[in-house]
């Protein structure tokens, strides 16, 4: 399964961003997809997860009810949009791929992941 990750940047407190993740390969469909980031100093922390039946998703706590997961089949993308962003969202973030949608397994490898930077 290969990924690209993109849509971050630079945006003040409160505003909003939407990440896109681009995936192909012969089988990604057999795989849940998933958003992690990584701020400076921290653990990576997986942030939303999601089938790509959209029947199951999951946002972490901290994220909920201001960022969403989706998945459009038709042009094989999964999106995270996020709102009300606050200096606290500014992390890398990444597009992962998992066997299975729980646990969600961290891949071995990671792309470059997307900067998403929130100013006060």
């Amino acid at each position: 399964v290969q990924l690209q990750a993109s849509g971050g940047g630079l945006v003040q407190a409160g505003g909003s961003l939407r990440l896109s993740c681009a995936v192909s390969g012969r089988t990604f469909r057999r795989y849940a997809m998933g958003w992690f980031r990584q701020a400076s100093g921290k653990e990576r922390e997986l942030v939303a997860r999601i089938t790509w039946s959209g029947i199951n998703t999951y946002v972490t706590d901290s994220v909920k009810g201001r960022f969403t997961i989706s998945a459009d089949n038709a042009k094989n993308t999964v999106y995270l949009q996020m709102n009300s962003l606050k200096p606290e969202d500014t992390a890398v973030y990444y597009c992962a791929a998992s066997e299975t949608y729980y646990p969600f397994r961290e891949p071995d490898n990671w792309g470059q992941g997307t900067q998403v930077t929130v100013s006060s």
